[in-house]
């Protein structure tokens, strides 16, 4: 590799400033058995792809095409030509097309592009100038759990 010499080293001479290097030792670390898993990528489902029923996952998720009910995911992403006609509860919500229904979330974004009618229950909310809003919002510590409507 490298030393810290004048030269190049010549067979038969060793040089003084570079001391060989230890082999590395394994860590005796435990690890658990989700670190030890690949992180699964997010299902994508395509622009001409039309599903009716309901779609369930803990994983990630990315609409570009038109789902018709209910999502459940840890990260929902609808995409910009996309529409969802139902509920759409997840940890991480990103609206960036058309959503007919109710959205539940932790964090609920919504993008210039976002066109929303429905409800919006959420922890923490970010809406983006230009995005088409119709419905009403309200704060929950827990979004996620129950089935409660908003009431005026």
């Amino acid at each position: 590799m490298f030393t810290k010499g004048k030269g190049p080293e010549t067979p038969g001479t060793k040089s003084s400033t570079t001391a060989p290097a230890a082999p590395a030792k394994p860590t005796s670390t435990p690890t658990s058995a989700a670190a030890s898993k690949p992180k699964p990528s997010p299902s994508i489902l395509s622009s001409d792809l039309t599903i009716t029923g309901n779609l369930n996952t803990t994983g990630d998720i990315q609409i570009e095409g038109t789902v018709e009910g209910d999502i459940r995911a840890h990260l929902l992403t609808v995409g910009e030509g996309a529409t969802v006609k139902g509920e759409c509860i997840a940890d991480d919500v990103v609206v960036n097309g058309r959503v007919v229904g109710c959205v539940r979330g932790l964090k609920v974004r919504l993008t210039a592009s976002a066109r929303v009618e429905g409800d919006i229950i959420h922890k923490t909310i970010a809406i983006e100038s230009g995005a088409h809003f119709e419905g009403s919002v309200k704060r929950e510590d827990d979004p996620l759990s129950g089935n409660k409507k908003i009431t005026s």
